[in-house]
């Protein structure tokens, strides 16, 4: 050991030996830099920064090397014959590129430590293949114990150089491959230089080709500022397009693909960093809640891509009227936050959620077809009700539900009182599920009458809910439920098949009619749906009457046309139900094969009183007259409604009075008569219908 210290003490130059150490130490942590992306590349990248690698440690080696000897002193005239000399730089890249590639061809194996050592190998005899091609005046000698001494601590602290790269316990191992390598070139040289004696002969002639001192300076110093400029260049380079990389990234994190607004995650980060600010609570930030209604629809009926289609040009027109702080994300499928600290009153609030509905109700062009979207808004204001960002679009989507309860294009503001119901809207989601299976759902059947004789020509199905703790109940409810969540399909399944299920068993064969969803009617398979119902049941298609709204029909009119057609092939009924409260049209009558028009209860009830609700009730009974379609009207709670529809000629009624909607046992009487008493049944009802004047109630729907 103090033979070592000594040579590197007296044996080299002071200003050499500074050169060197600077050199080693630049290349060595810049050429293990350089592995590590080397291990974090794949595909034809990586043999691209193998070379690279390969070249920048081979040069920082061998420069190392050569700037030392520059400062060694030997007392006599010394120079380099160049073919080993070139070699030896040949051959520290060589050996320095397979071993790095060795350790980078696995993740955990000891071939790392193995690459590394053969670096270590390289590292040796660039040494010693190079100190064949030094020249003196006299011969050399070695002293092989060190020679074994540096080849064994060239092979040890090569690979631990890439094994503390390939497998780093601490962050202080990020710098300990880097260490570990100027440790195997400088143990390599000054172990190996200790083993030499120059032996001075002056009568010893010199290589006439060799290259002088003052040649392998210049060759050095070029080869250094060279090899480590473009090192450093190409590192810098990296690094400049790894911090563009992880920006795109975090771009991308941070924006949704498909229409490039800010996602939850942004929304998250962007209004909680402005919560955070010191005058963030003398700030009103305005939160804005949203979700397209039909937009399950389209994607059902056309696709994802007419989906991708409506969101893409939803969000383009949300943003183009923003203002500075303004921004929108879409924080699910179809949902969307909008949020503003421009605004300051509820007015402005209003006002900006009012263009919002105008932007989406637009019309949406995609291949020739014309989609239409809708939606409904809740509103929450920043610091008034919330204390952090998760209150605060927790409140912003129970007042959209809130919103939407009370129908499509509406504006609703968050308000304390709704946190309560909307844990009850939570609750009673559940518990419909265990609901249905527990059998706490019950059918309930309201008489549809003959306008003239009284006389009962069937019934429409409804539901009703027993709760074990709230009691009965009403479909107002827990239908809107059951269809935010879905559930309303399962639901109306169940429905659809008892109701089938109670009918057949009828001896009366009376007809029924059952109401279907939207998103029912939305589903390709629903006809084959009821086809087996119908198979399994028994029921005559014939007596089953299905009533559809005309928001089921509206979103895509082809499809419920298809859809309507193949239920009309299995021999079911279909009546339009509602009529004349959404989008009725001439157009509508005739396109779709209905067999019955359902007026609305609430023309009916104004019917006496309101010249436009009795016009409307009027017009329509003569235009289903003109199509040769029956007219039912809803709502009849008095003679004086039931006088006036026979005046106009409404031949089929329904309403409360002839009788509210009632259980299955309530009606037996007319399902299934006594032989003998079913005809003076039937003359007792149409008296009653004559003379009763009935009594209004609750909805029956």
């Amino acid at each position: 050991m103090l033979a070592v210290l000594s040579c590197i003490a007296i044996d080299h130059n002071p200003l050499s030996l500074i050169g060197a150490v600077v050199v080693c130490v630049l290349g060595s942590f810049l050429t293990m830099r350089l592995f590590s992306r080397m291990r974090n590349t794949r595909g034809a990248m990586r043999a691209s920064w193998t070379a690279l690698t390969a070249i920048i440690g081979g040069s920082a080696i061998w420069t190392t090397h050569f700037v030392a000897m520059m400062g060694y002193d030997t007392a006599v005239l010394t120079g380099y014959e160049p073919t080993a000399t070139l070699l030896s730089l040949v051959l520290a890249i060589a050996v320095t590129g397979a071993g790095l590639s060795i350790a980078t061809a696995t993740q955990r194996s000891l071939l790392i430590e193995a690459g590394g050592a053969i670096v270590g190998a390289g590292i040796a005899s660039m040494h010693y293949i190079g100190m064949s091609g030094y020249e003196v005046q006299g011969h050399l000698e070695w002293d092989n114990s060190y020679v074994a001494a540096s080849l064994l601590a060239a092979g040890l602290f090569g690979a631990m150089a890439t094994s503390r790269v390939a497998r780093p316990v601490t962050r202080f191992c990020r710098y300990g491959g880097g260490l570990a390598l100027v440790l195997a070139i400088a143990s390599t040289h000054f172990i190996g230089m200790t083993a030499l004696t120059v032996v001075p002969n002056s009568a010893a002639s010199m290589p006439a080709n060799m290259l002088p001192e003052s040649v392998m300076t210049v060759v050095l110093m070029f080869v250094t500022l060279l090899i480590l400029a473009i090192g450093a260049m190409t590192y810098v380079i990296d690094r400049q397009s790894n911090k563009s990389a992880v920006e795109r990234y975090r771009q991308l994190s941070l924006h949704d693909a498909l229409t490039g607004l800010p996602n939850r995650a942004a929304f998250l980060e962007r209004v909680g960093h402005v919560m955070e600010t010191p005058t963030a609570r003398n700030e009103r930030i305005y939160v804005f809640s949203f979700d397209l209604d039909r937009f399950k629809e389209i994607n059902d009926v056309h696709g994802h891509a007419a989906g991708d289609h409506v969101l893409r040009v939803v969000a383009e027109r949300m943003t183009r009227n923003l203002r500075s702080g303004e921004f929108v994300a879409r924080i699910g499928g179809d949902e969307f936050i909008a949020v503003s600290p421009r605004i300051f009153t509820a007015a402005e609030a209003e006002n900006f959620a009012r263009a919002i509905i105008t932007e989406i109700n637009a019309s949406i062009e995609w291949q020739g077809l014309t989609l239409s979207v809708g939606t409904s808004i809740g509103v929450t204001v920043y610091p008034d009700a919330a204390e952090d960002v998760d209150d605060l679009l927790a409140q912003a989507d129970i007042a959209m539900y809130r919103a939407k309860a009370t129908g499509s294009n509406n504006i609703c503001f968050y308000d304390k009182s709704m946190d309560q119901a909307a844990r009850e809207r939570s609750a009673l989601a559940m518990d419909m599920r265990t609901g249905l299976q527990r059998g706490e759902f019950q059918l309930y059947f309201q008489k549809q009458n003959n306008t003239k004789s009284g006389e009962v020509i069937g019934f429409e199905v409804l539901l009703r809910w027993l709760h074990p703790r709230r009691g009965m109940v009403s479909p107002v409810e827990f239908i809107p439920i059951a269809e935010r969540t879905g559930f309303i399909m399962e639901l109306g399944d169940w429905v659809l098949r008892q109701a089938c299920v109670e009918a057949v068993k009828w001896g009366n064969p009376l007809k029924i009619a059952v109401n279907v969803a939207p998103k029912q009617l939305a589903n390709a398979n629903f006809p084959q749906r009821v086809r087996e119902i119908l198979a399994e049941t028994g029921l005559d298609p014939a007596r089953l009457e299905l009533e559809i709204t005309e928001s089921g029909i509206i979103v895509d009119q082809q499809h419920a046309l298809l859809i309507i057609r193949q239920l009309k092939a299995i021999g079911v009924k279909i009546a339009m139900d509602d009529y004349g409260t959404g989008y009725s049209s001439l157009s509508t009558l005739q396109l779709f094969p209905f067999d019955k028009i359902k007026i609305d209860r609430g023309f009916i009830d104004n019917v006496a009183d309101n010249r436009q609700s009795a016009a409307i009730v009027r017009s329509t009974l003569i235009l289903a007259q003109s199509l040769d379609i029956p007219v039912l009207a809803e709502g009849v709670e008095n003679a004086e409604h039931l006088r006036f529809l026979q005046d106009e000629g409404c031949e089929q009624v329904q309403g409360y009075f002839y009788g509210r909607p009632q259980p299955l046992s309530e009606i037996q009487d007319i399902v299934n008569p006594p032989p003998a008493a079913a005809k003076v049944g039937l003359e007792a009802s149409a008296d009653a219908g004559q003379i009763s004047e009935g009594k209004p109630g609750d909805l029956a729907a």
